[in-house]
């Protein structure tokens, strides 16, 4: 009798032993699995978002004059930015832009974040109305007045991480 006991209780410790542990480790393994599904479409949005900036130039005359081009009485430097990844961006509000002399650049802070104040920047797709696959976006950083001559940096960043860099002259 005290064998039979003793084996139930042993069998009843083993199941509340063996309970304990899939209520321990469940949760743990569900985690694991939602983490690497969660990377899994962080990367695809890295892969599917690419950018190339095409060209950008400053308003300036041939002779290094600066000429108000678009009559709004700021200093205009313009980008434009191919979208070569294979979806659309979105967010074009929530790019990264750092531009300024080489070796000496700042973030630029978005119009709508600006509070009114110089230099922002604002952007506008050229080939319809949202930023697609193969579309161009023109983004126009605005300035007081007119910037130093010299070799300028701009870095365009997108929300994913993914960014292209260029070099231009004043």
């Amino acid at each position: 009798m005290d064998k039979t006991i003793v084996t139930a209780m042993l069998i009843v410790i083993s199941m509340v032993t063996a309970l304990l542990l899939f209520n321990i480790t469940y949760p743990a393994i569900v985690q694991g699995g939602d983490s690497i599904t969660s990377m899994a479409y962080g990367v695809t949005d890295r892969m599917n978002s690419g950018i190339t900036i095409i060209h950008a130039s400053a308003e300036l005359t041939s002779s290094g004059w600066w000429n108000d081009a678009n009559g709004n009485g700021a200093f205009d430097v313009n980008a434009w930015v191919k979208n070569t990844g294979a979806s659309r961006v979105a967010a074009v509000d929530s790019l990264d832009i750092f531009f300024g002399p080489d070796g000496n650049f700042a973030r630029i802070p978005h119009q709508s974040q600006a509070n009114g104040s110089l230099p922002y920047w604002t952007a506008a797709p050229v080939n319809g109305s949202s930023w697609d696959p193969t579309g161009t976006l023109q983004i126009s950083i605005r300035y007081s007045t007119a910037l130093a001559n010299g070799r300028y940096f701009l870095k365009v960043t997108l929300p994913t991480g993914v960014s292209g860099d260029y070099y231009l002259g004043i």
